[in-house]
């Protein structure tokens, strides 16, 4: 699981649009996280379609095709770090 921390920094440079995630320096309010969130499950959805698309026609361009998968991976690993820490942990 991720500190608040480490997720705080790291959604705080992707909104800032910083490429560099040490430099913002600022905390991110939950509602933040939660649009930040939303916006990630859209373009995930929007990137599958794409994906989709290319591979039904017979013209498939194999490595635009890799380049969206790999972006639709790295968009997976960031919603599951943002829903690790929007969702807490229930002991049973």
């Amino acid at each position: 699981m991720h500190s608040r921390r480490t997720v705080e920094r790291a959604i705080a440079g992707r909104v800032a649009g910083s490429t560099d995630e040490g430099r913002a320096d600022h905390h991110v309010s939950e509602e933040e996280l939660r649009k930040r969130l939303e916006m990630l499950r859209i373009e995930h959805r929007d990137l599958d379609a794409a994906i989709d698309a290319l591979s039904s026609t017979g013209a498939m361009d194999q490595l635009q095709v890799a380049r969206l998968k790999k972006r639709k991976l790295r968009l997976k690993d960031q919603i599951a770090m943002l829903e690790d820490y929007l969702i807490p942990d229930i002991i049973a």
